[in-house]
Formats: structure tokens, sequence, C-alpha cells
């Protein structure tokens, strides 16, 4: 199905109000092939847990980096073990050890950190989208995030055609705190993105 700006800015007002729930429900009536992608981060586990409510098979993209840190890896362990992940892994076609050896982790100002980028993220994402090949893609997207972010809403369609879907769009940490203390879902604050590495600085993955 193909969709329209004008389709998405008619959803936008007419789902500002409703609960992620409902946000998931009816993206999801849309949608023939819904994805959710994941880094763990903090806060992922809201999303994971609102979708996989609604579609416990829908396909959890979860493009590692290989970077992450040990608390990540254990969180993200625990949460594909306690929600039964779909989860579909991708990774760099390099190892981190051999790039570590011959690169190693760019600063941001470095000329290397683009192509550090691209290995790590842009690329392994790439080659997920293609062969999941979805139309709807669930993310935790928020405003207040970044610049970039703030000129989005809980629709918005992607430049390849996809409807880029961020249920809790306008929620706040201590509405998310609030969600995983109802649910009793844990957190991960020990997140480390090498990509990025100031909070409001994008990677690309969105633009």
């Amino acid at each position: 199905m193909a969709f329209t700006e004008e389709q998405i800015k008619d959803w936008n007002n007419q789902l500002k109000e409703a609960s992620p729930e409902e946000i998931i429900s009816w993206a999801l009536q849309q949608a023939s092939k819904p994805v959710v992608t994941t880094n763990f981060r903090p806060y992922e586990v809201n999303i994971l847990h609102a979708v996989t409510q609604v579609d416990s098979e829908i396909p959890i993209i979860w493009c590692d980096t290989g970077y992450n840190t040990r608390n990540t890896y254990t969180h993200a362990e625990e949460l594909i073990s306690r929600l039964g992940l779909n989860i579909k892994l991708y990774v760099p076609k390099q190892t981190a050890a051999h790039r570590d050896a011959v690169m190693g982790i760019p600063q941001i100002d470095d000329p290397l950190h683009k192509e550090f980028t691209e290995q790590v993220k842009l690329e392994p994402f790439r080659r997920a989208m293609k062969e999941h090949r979805p139309d709807v893609w669930f993310t935790n997207l928020r405003k207040g995030q970044t610049a970039l972010r703030d000129s989005l809403d809980i629709f918005s369609l992607g430049s390849d055609g996809v409807l880029k879907v961020s249920p809790f769009y306008y929620w706040n940490d201590a509405q998310l705190d609030a969600y995983l203390k109802q649910y009793g879902l844990p957190n991960e604050h020990k997140y480390f993105d090498p990509t990025k590495v100031l909070e409001n600085r994008e990677c690309g993955l969105h633009t």
C-alpha cells in the first residue's frame, strides 16, 4: 500500500490523543509487512512491549553494531527471553576486533567516522530493510530528542515510502517510567552508541 503525505497528516490529527496501544493496533491494520527496529537503548523496552502485546510475532530487527556495553547485551537477552521477541539480528560484515585493529572508533570530527557509521550501522540497516521490505516501521522516536525528530510526528513518511510509526512520540521520561512500573519491566541506561556519541546527534538512520 502506498501512503500519501495527506493521509499521514490526517492520521496524525485523528490519533494525536490516542494511546500507544490504539496507535499500534490501528497501524497494524494498515500494514502487510510491519517491523520494529531496536537497539535496546534506554526505553526501547516500552515500544517492544507495547507492539508485541498486539502482535507477538512481528519481526524485531536488531542491527547490533558490535560495540554495545555488557549491560546492554545482558538487557537485550533478558528482553528477548521475557517478551519472546522474534529477533532478526543483523551485524556488520567485518568484526569489531578487525575494525578496531585497522580503524578503531573514530571521533566524530574524524573523516573516518562517516565510514565507521556506514560499516557498523547504516549498511546492516539497509540490508535488513531490503530483506524484509516493510511497509510499516515501528520506532521509539520521541519529540524533544533531536531537531530532526522534532520535525516528525506519530506518523511520518520515509524517503523510501515506508510509514514510520512512533506510538510514544509525545511521551516524556516520567510517563515512560510509569509505563515500565505498571508492567514491571526493566530499563537499561548504561548504553553507548559510538556512531552518535552525543545524545542529540543523528547517525543518519532516520534522515
